[in-house]
């Protein structure tokens, strides 16, 4: 059985819209386009006068240098969103199909299933002494069940932080096999201990991993990022994703962003993320008021209150803003956290009234250059 037996029928020889960057022609004069003759006075050295590559080259070489997969394999797109909403539409056929996804989670799945007109499926995490879980076994089944025709795990979650260890992931690929995408959501992934699902694309053509330059790489205005699949898929995602999908300015500033140079620097504060958010943890488990923190394996964390809202409210007047999460399921008394620098994460200790010995002392810039040199996506220590 093909992947593409997993896309809608009427996509499967779609040709997309044949742009004028699409084919590579070569010439002097590029008259093709309706360009510009002349760059805009505001284009200092003119580079967006010209439509760029739909899937810019460069980039997409970096790009499968950093996550070790084949070009082919690679579609770049506006950030995690666009590769989400991507996959919903090449897959669900309107008032069929269903997609599944395991709340409190990450809201677009739910908001692309909607605008696709396709049934939104739930099945719960459980809360358990290792945190809010999936519970895979049920997720089949239910699956199964409502013929659900992609499966989003968020791995780290978004907003609990736990991750699923890929033996387990592999699993719920290989039982849905032949009868939906299993798509891997590893936006928080350079933040965790546990392998990456990309080690398992080779032996389940119905895997997807989404990736991001938007947390790790601190290129969250850039809005790149990728999907990670067969080849054949990918192929097919490219024809369906509107032309020109990344700016120049994007482009460039995320090649920039994995030279080595910018690598190694991205892996220090990766690091120094990691130290900080042990320590975050520490503190606020000895705060009075907080009920529970849960481990995590992403760049925050998920506290529940015993007064949630004076809480966020303390926050609020110390300057400090954090994710509300007590309008999403199970969360009725929880926030969630980013970690910052030291310094800000002392003056969430301040609110909370964590006693002092958990607050640092350390700058910024100490933190930084205690940190290793691992290259991203090869996972940082807890």
């Amino acid at each position: 059985m093909s992947v593409l037996d997993l896309v809608r029928e009427d996509l499967r020889d779609f040709a997309g819209y044949g742009s004028a960057r699409s084919t590579r022609l070569q010439g002097r004069d590029w008259l093709n386009a309706n360009e510009a003759p002349w760059p805009n006075a505001a284009d200092v050295d003119g580079a967006c006068r010209r439509y760029p590559e739909p899937q810019p080259q460069a980039l997409v070489d970096a790009l499968a240098a950093l996550y070790r997969v084949d070009g082919a394999q690679l579609l770049v797109g506006r950030g995690s969103d666009e590769a989400i909403d991507l996959l919903v539409r090449a897959t669900c056929r309107p008032g069929v199909d269903a997609v599944l996804a395991t709340p409190p989670v990450f809201g677009m799945y739910a908001v692309a299933a909607r605008l696709q007109g396709a049934a939104f499926v739930e099945v719960p995490l459980v809360d358990g002494a290792g945190g809010l879980m999936p519970d895979l076994v049920r997720v089949v089944d239910i699956a199964r069940e409502r013929r659900a025709r992609i499966v989003f795990l968020c791995s780290p979650a978004n907003p609990t932080g736990a991750a699923i260890e890929a033996e387990a992931i592999a699993r719920v690929a290989e039982a849905l096999r032949g009868q939906a995408l299993v798509v891997v959501d590893e936006a928080y992934a350079e933040f965790s201990s546990q392998a990456s699902a990309l080690c398992l694309l080779a032996a389940h053509e119905n895997l997807v991993v989404l990736r991001t330059l938007s947390k790790a790489h601190a290129l969250a205005g850039a809005r790149v990022g990728v999907a990670i699949g067969h080849p054949q898929l990918v192929a097919l995602l490219r024809r369906c994703q509107a032309p020109y999908p990344l700016p120049v300015p994007s482009v460039a500033l995320a090649c920039a962003a994995l030279s080595a140079g910018a690598l190694r620097e991205t892996q220090r504060r990766i690091d120094a993320v990691c130290s900080e958010r042990t320590r975050l943890f520490d503190g606020l488990l000895r705060a009075p008021g907080v009920r529970r923190v849960y481990a995590s394996d992403g760049n925050f964390l998920l506290v529940r209150c015993i007064d949630a809202e004076g809480a966020f409210a303390g926050l609020l007047a110390a300057g400090i803003v954090v994710r509300d999460q007590r309008g999403a399921a199970q969360l009725g008394d929880a926030l969630r956290i980013s970690i910052g620098t030291p310094e800000q994460n002392d003056r969430v200790l301040d609110v909370f009234g964590a006693p002092r010995d958990q607050q640092s002392v350390t700058s910024s810039a100490q933190c930084m250059e205690a940190g290793a040199q691992r290259l991203p996506g090869e996972g940082a220590s807890r």
